[in-house]
This record gives C-alpha cells, sequence and structure tokens, in this order.
C-alpha cells in the first residue's frame, strides 16, 4: 500500500506540473522516474515507450500507468494514471460549469481559444509529420489519408483510413526493422489476465454500438463515442480531436463553437490532453458535472488500461513480427494525415475568419514553434489578442 500511495502523489505532482504536450510529458516522466527516482533505468525506460508507441491511446498516460504497474502492480496502474489525470480533468470539469453557468458561449471574447487550436495543431502536424511521415512513402500514405478523411468525414471514414495505412503499411514498408526487443519489459501480468483483458476489450468494443443503436439511451450513446474514441487512437492526444468531433457535433451532444473552445483551453493546463472529456462530458445535456466528467474521463481511458494489460504478457512476441512493425508505420503516416485534415475542418474554418485571425494565429505558432513559449503561456496571449482583434474589428 505504501508503494501504491507513493505512486499517486509522484504522478499527482507531475499531473500539476506537466505542461507542454505528450513529448514533453515523457521528458518529465524520463527526469522523475529514471534520473530522480530510479524506479527504472534508461534502458527499461525506452522499452516502455516504445511500447506505448505501439497502442493506441495517449502514450504519455499509458507510459505513466506501465511505469506505476512496474513500481506497484496493477493497483500502482490505477494510482499513476490518477494523479496524472486529475488535475487537469477537474480544471477542464470546473471550467465546462463556468462558461455554462454564465452563459457566456457564443460571445466573441472567446475568440482566442478557438484561434489558439490553429496553432497548437499546426505545430502537433509538423512535429509529428517529422517523426512519423519523413520520406517520401510515408508522407505520401500521410497526404492521402487526408484526402480521404476530408471527403468521408466520419467515424467509420476514419476507421477506414487508419485501417488502409495499415495495410499499404504491411505491403511497402517491410524493408524497415528495428531491434526493440534487445530490452524486455518485466511486468508481473499473467497471460491469462492479459487474454481476459483482450477478450473482454473487444467484446465492449463490439457490443456497445449495437447497444447504441437498438436503444435510444443517451447515456449508452456517450459511453460508446468516448469508448471508441480511446480506442481508435493512434499517434497522440491530438488525434482524438477529430474522432471526437464525428462523435459528439453531428449528434448534437456539442455545438462545433463548445467544441473548439474547450480544446483551445485544454493546451493551458497541464496532464493528458484526453481530459478534455471531461470538459465535453459536463456539458452534455441530461448530465450535472460531476457524473458527466467522470462517466466521459472513465470510458476514454478505459481502453488504455484494457489494453496495456492485454498486451503487457505478450508483448516481447508481437514486437518481433516484422509485419506488425510495417503496418504500425503505415497507420502512424495515416494519422498524420488525419490530423491535417482536421486542422482544416473543423478547426481552420470555424476559428479562421479573417486577416486578423490569420495574423493572431501564425503568432502564437511562432511563439510555439521558434521560441518554444510554453504552451499555457501562448493559450494566455492568444486569449487576450481576441480581445485586440474585437477592438480593431470595430474600427475598422
Amino acid at each position: 500500500m505504501k508503494a501504491v500511495l507513493q505512486v499517486f502523489w509522484v504522478a499527482l505532482r507531475l499531473g500539476l506540473t506537466s505542461f507542454g504536450g505528450p513529448i514533453a510529458h515523457l521528458g518529465y516522466f524520463q527526469e522523475e522516474y529514471v534520473r530522480r527516482r530510479k524506479w527504472l533505468n534508461d534502458k527499461t525506460y525506452a522499452d516502455v515507450v516504445a511500447l506505448c508507441q505501439f497502442l493506441p491511446g495517449p502514450a504519455s498516460s499509458q507510459v505513466g500507468i506501465t511505469v506505476g504497474m512496474i513500481r506497484a502492480g496493477l493497483p500502482g496502474g490505477v494510482a499513476a494514471w490518477l494523479g496524472f489525470t486529475l488535475p487537469s480533468a477537474i480544471a477542464l470539469g470546473v471550467f465546462a460549469y463556468g462558461v455554462q453557468t454564465f452563459g457566456i458561449f457564443g460571445t466573441d471574447w472567446l475568440d482566442g481559444l478557438k484561434i489558439v487550436a490553429v496553432a497548437v495543431v499546426a505545430q502537433a502536424v509538423w512535429s509529428m509529420s517529422r517523426t512519423l511521415a519523413p520520406d517520401r512513402t510515408r508522407g505520401s500514405i500521410a497526404i492521402v489519408a487526408a484526402v480521404l478523411a476530408l471527403v468521408f468525414n466520419n467515424t467509420l471514414g476514419q476507421l477506414g483510413v487508419i485501417l488502409g495505412g495499415g495495410l499499404v503499411g504491411w505491403v511497402l514498408l517491410k524493408q524497415q526493422t528495428t531491434h526493440d526487443d534487445e530490452y524486455p519489459v518485466t511486468i508481473n501480468i499473467s497471460k491469462w489476465l492479459g487474454m481476459s483483458s483482450l477478450l473482454i476489450f473487444f467484446i465492449v468494443l463490439i457490443v456497445l454500438p449495437i447497444f447504441r443503436y437498438s436503444s435510444s439511451s443517451q447515456i449508452v450513446q456517450v459511453i460508446d463515442s468516448f469508448f471508441r474514441s480511446g480506442s481508435l487512437v493512434f499517434g497522440g492526444g491530438h488525434v482524438v480531436l477529430p474522432l471526437l468531433q464525428n462523435e459528439f457535433i453531428p449528434a448534437g451532444l456539442l455545438t462545433r463553437e463548445q467544441f473548439l473552445i474547450g480544446y483551445g483551453a485544454a493546451q493551458a493546463v497541464p496532464g493528458p490532453l484526453f481530459t478534455l472529456s471531461a470538459y465535453m462530458g459536463a456539458l452534455i445535456p441530461g448530465y450535472n458535472v460531476f457524473w458527466g466528467s467522470l462517466i466521459a474521463v472513465v470510458a476514454i481511458f478505459l481502453p488504455s488500461f484494457m489494453l496495456l494489460i492485454g498486451v503487457l504478457p505478450f508483448w516481447q512476441i508481437l514486437r518481433s513480427q516484422k509485419h506488425f512493425q510495417s503496418a504500425l508505420r503505415g497507420v502512424n503516416a495515416a494519422v498524420v494525415g488525419i490530423l491535417l485534415a482536421a486542422l482544416y475542418d473543423p478547426i481552420w474554418i470555424s476559428a479562421i475568419h479573417n486577416s486578423l485571425d490569420f495574423a493572431l494565429a501564425a503568432v502564437a505558432l511562432c511563439l510555439l514553434m521558434f521560441w518554444r513559449v510554453a504552451p499555457w503561456i501562448v493559450v494566455l496571449a492568444t486569449f487576450l489578442g481576441g480581445f485586440g482583434i474585437i477592438g480593431l474589428s470595430s474600427v475598422i
């Protein structure tokens, strides 16, 4: 129990201070868990990071969960997730309550939060493309994926793009191999438990949509949307944006404006971007802030737990398969394309309406990419810049 509490308090401190997105989170984790705490060595940490990059879901959160499991078993994984997730989930839930209670949706002064989303996602597309689509083949996969994602702009279309990227990668990227199996990860999870977790995961993934479309229950619809979004995200937290957009906006559960304002606000808080779900859950009609946020956060993170528990006992076998590695490279390239499509729709077309909006977005992107300003500072500056645009527009 002492080890579990220790994991929780360390993760809580990280959850309160880890600004900057998934890549920055991994740096914070390495400094805390490897350099300072020495809970695992550099080689094992690199192995854990590679493992979590191979799985769908929020990679940085999954790394924290895995480290917690290494330190204190399954309870340690839960403690690590709670500590890292609670601060941003609470902050975004409170933010949703505030904007809903005071009825400030539809007001111009929130435009800055929509504009900053343009800069944040543009930076994510650029950085991810350099890592996940650095050559001609994968760059082409990304562009084709972007085109298809815009043409077939729905959840099934995006799933088809992801699967298609995996198939193309399996065929065209076979010549690329890695040697990630040099340093094994050892976690005390039985193969029986792993197989049971994977089986339950796939049953839930298949059964929830059946229940959703055979009944009129809104809670089933909400849980299915968050669970499926958490199950299909490859490439980092930003990629959940188009999935959540297609699940909630067409269904009328959220407006596009509400969604983009929440996404902008999520950049100003530490911790995982997946806690945007707390904001969204708090705004869904028919639920109070607490229960809506709780259902949303649990549903979107649950696949990460189930997949980690399921894959960890078999990781050494799976990661040695060259075909799996090749398919995953194709999936990652397709994910870059999906995020590029999301940069245009809904982000650009909802946030950029004139030259002043574009100028503010360009300044925010410059601060993020070239001056390396902390994201929360850029969010605050862009938010305040939105007031300046309102003033200039009234004068012009």
